[in-house]
């Protein structure tokens, strides 16, 4: 699951914090770095645990009117959202339950929040048109989930705000491990019971790989990429840099020289996404631009063995 958009952003992060700290100890940051991307993963199965917390809110409430229609001898309500067939799959899933066992927080502390979100849900027309539906089939259970999430959690403020309470770790992490969770709701199958697998947190030892070097060149050659930087910069103000923009673009050359195997112009349209994130609204132009010729300058000098597009990149 932890790609390299998620190691880049964690990079920038644990880079600022490594300068910011006086005590300088790259093995210990770079412990930091793996921990913080390890948060990211239990992000993605809490996010997956959220789906089950809500199914068992719908459960208990549907108990209630079942009781109270047992009384007055009314219809029974339906079960139909309470024991969605994607739902139940996931409360049962092996992966999921033995992780949530690990943890010592858990969504049955948050009672009110998930009250508040079953009832957005079912005011929801999503909703509505499922409960209203003659389809019944496990498909349609699921595509109930898959839009759920995309309507109403995957831009939950209260969700957000929720969650940057529980881990600092997760303030930059949701909306790149949103996708995941879409991604995973999308590959359940029936079939596959309680055994369904989840992703995992690496695809490979590669992006462990990946997220090492590109943290330990870094900082181990950062004087040698901020020269770098000042001998590429003669047509530019170099003054004019905001200290996190020095830092993204010293990653980015650190990426440029370290992986063969990534082209100049990815690299360079990944750390100006980041720019954008984390710098002033004028640092992702800036930065363009600053990459662009540090990029020609360092293929000129014979330091950098790849090819530049003539296509420009985006600002």
């Amino acid at each position: 699951m932890i790609n390299r958009e998620i190691i880049r952003i964690k990079i920038v992060q644990l880079t600022y914090a490594y300068y910011q700290n006086g005590n300088k100890n790259i093995d210990t940051a770079e412990k930091e770095l793996f921990f913080s991307l390890s948060k990211a993963y239990d992000l993605y199965n809490q996010l997956l645990a959220l789906i089950v917390a809500i199914t068992k809110e719908s459960r208990r409430r549907l108990e209630v009117l079942q009781a109270k229609a047992q009384r007055e001898g009314q219809k029974e309500p339906s079960q139909k959202f309470a024991y969605n067939r994607f739902a139940l799959q996931l409360e049962n899933n092996r992966q999921l339950a033995e992780f949530l066992e690990t943890q010592n927080r858990s969504w049955a502390e948050y009672p009110e929040f998930i009250g508040k979100l079953f009832e957005q849900i079912e005011q929801s027309q999503i909703y509505k048109d499922y409960m209203e539906s003659s389809s019944d089939d496990y498909a349609t259970d699921r595509e109930l989930w898959r839009r759920i999430y995309r309507t109403l959690i995957q831009e939950n403020e209260d969700l957000d705000q929720l969650l940057e309470e529980q881990s600092l770790y997760w303030n930059d992490d949701k909306e790149v491990v949103d996708t995941f969770v879409i991604k995973t709701i999308k590959r359940f199958d029936e079939k596959n019971g309680d055994k369904q697998e989840l992703l995992p947190e690496y695809d490979s030892d590669e992006e462990k790989d990946y997220a090492r070097k590109l943290f330990r060149a870094t900082i181990l050659n950062g004087e040698e990429y901020q020269r770098m930087m000042t001998e590429a910069s003669r047509n530019w103000d170099f003054s004019r840099l905001a200290y996190m923009d020095v830092i993204i673009m010293q990653i980015a050359i650190a990426e440029m020289l370290t992986f063969p195997s990534i082209p100049v112009s990815v690299t360079i349209n990944e750390f100006v996404d980041l720019a954008k994130l984390y710098s002033t609204p004028r640092s992702s132009a800036y930065i363009n631009g600053m990459l662009d010729a540090i990029a020609r300058h360092l293929i000129k000098t014979g330091r950098l063995f790849k090819q530049m597009d003539d296509k420009k990149t985006n600002n």
